[in-house]
């Protein structure tokens, strides 16, 4: 059914599954995968079918969450798109495909611990704006 919701939003065109792994604590995997997954800057990367890892980063520093920058990881359907805080190289053509995609998974791994969450989200679309306006 939750997952039924998110494919149903206004103006949704992408289920993004949003995975937070390695926090330091429960609170800080939540804190830090709410950031990504609500963040308008980080959706409409989405709806762009763009792979802009520096939206995802700026989530993570402004979550409130413990985050050290080089110890960072970043994968779109299991391709590297930041390791040790730094682009990875993986061919952006390849990574770029995967965002084409309806659905792709995000996991950010913090590397400070055990603790992680999962949340379920979408793209922000211009359909969305055009709805609400």
């Amino acid at each position: 059914l939750a997952l039924t919701i998110v494919r149903d939003g206004e103006g949704a065109q992408k289920l993004v599954t949003v995975t937070v792994k390695g926090a330091a604590s429960a609170e800080d995997a939540e804190k830090a995968v709410r950031a990504v997954a609500e963040s308008l800057l980080v959706k409409t990367s989405w709806a762009g079918r763009r792979v802009n890892w520096g939206r995802i980063m700026d989530a993570l520093g402004y979550s409130g969450a413990r985050v050290e920058e080089d110890r960072v990881e970043i994968r779109y359907d299991g391709h590297p798109v930041v390791t040790d805080g730094r682009a990875a190289d993986t061919p952006l053509g390849l990574l770029e495909e995967v965002v084409q995609h309806d659905s792709f998974a995000v996991t950010v791994d913090l590397h400070l611990g055990d603790q992680e969450a999962t949340l379920y989200t979408c793209d922000l679309t211009e359909e969305y704006v055009r709805i609400n306006r």
